[in-house]
């Protein structure tokens, strides 16, 4: 039953440590740590994705910036109260890393592969130059009755499509995980610059 949960949600990552480790919470007194690393994109831009990791899997005391890893794990999220409201935070959860050397000649490594469920009705949208986006939410079950909520967003083709799919919808998805900068108001004077995560969809399979 686990594995095949596991399977529902696969991702792969190769990118470079940028921060050092920050406590996270604790289970049954294995500590868990949030880092971040710098994902190239194929258009040499970058995405900075947060990864959750167990101190069993990785020294923790130890400073890693700098260094290239590649990490096998699945996409999770949780939701952390702020003020009045929930804000859903997400993080590569890793299973399995391996440190690597970063070539010239390396192709960038951004894999996601999500089975799950549509839990609200898409937004189809059009930007001002015409180009075609849809955003979904997919609920992607975990074991023990849990569920992960990953924002998704298609373009196109796939956008069009996506935009008929209704809620409990069972959808296949493969796509990249890419992290976005936006300003966010905090007060009547004040914002704060916050970096929100989403899936990328290259590919999409609607199973009735």
């Amino acid at each position: 039953m686990a594995d095949k949960i596991i399977e529902n949600n696969q991702v792969s990552i190769m990118g470079k440590i940028d921060t050092g480790f920050t406590f996270s919470h604790q289970v049954f007194g294995e500590g868990f740590y949030t880092m971040e690393i710098l994902v190239r994109r194929l258009s040499d831009s970058e995405d900075r994705i947060p990864v959750m990791v167990s101190e069993r899997l990785l020294d923790v005391t130890q400073d890693y910036t700098g260094e290239y890893i590649e990490i096998q794990g699945q996409f999770r999220s949780y939701n952390r109260h702020e003020e009045k409201h929930n804000r859903l935070v997400l993080s590569v959860f890793a299973r399995e890393l391996k440190f690597v050397e970063e070539d010239e000649e390396t192709v960038p490594l951004n894999q996601i592969f999500l089975d799950g469920y549509i839990c609200k009705p898409p937004v189809y949208r059009r930007t001002p130059l015409g180009r075609e986006i849809a955003d979904m939410l997919l609920a992607v079950n975990r074991p023990y009755g849990k569920s992960d909520y990953i924002p998704c967003i298609c373009w196109g083709r796939n956008a069009r499509y996506a935009s008929a799919f209704t809620v409990g919808g069972h959808v296949l998805l493969w796509g990249r995980i890419q992290s976005r900068e936006y300003m966010k108001r905090i007060g009547e004077n004040q914002t704060e610059r916050r970096i929100a995560y989403e899936v990328s969809v290259s590919k999409l399979e609607y199973i009735d």
